[in-house]
């Protein structure tokens, strides 16, 4: 069963598909694309993996594997390189 620490590797594996950077509602339409039988599955979760998503995204940016705020632009979730990328899985 799913839980929110899921939603990290979730997370980057979107931005990935976007090729290094994805808008917040990118991110989610891959999720849940992806990831719904997992979400329906997952209890609680279901109803507040959105949550968790940004705090995924605030917690890799606390890691370093995402950008911070200041380094993309505005409303856009980018990945470092690669080398931290993997430090996810």
């Amino acid at each position: 069963m799913a839980d929110k620490h899921d939603l990290r590797k979730w997370v980057c594996e979107a931005i990935e598909h976007h090729g290094g950077e994805a808008r917040l509602i990118e991110v989610a339409k891959y999720i849940w694309h992806n990831h719904e039988k997992e979400l329906r599955k997952s209890g609680d979760l279901f109803y507040t993996w959105q949550y968790y998503m940004r705090w995924a995204a605030t917690q890799l940016r606390k890691d370093k594997v995402l950008k911070s705020v200041d380094e993309s632009p505005s409303g856009v979730w980018t990945l470092n390189n690669t080398e931290q990328r993997n430090t996810t899985r």
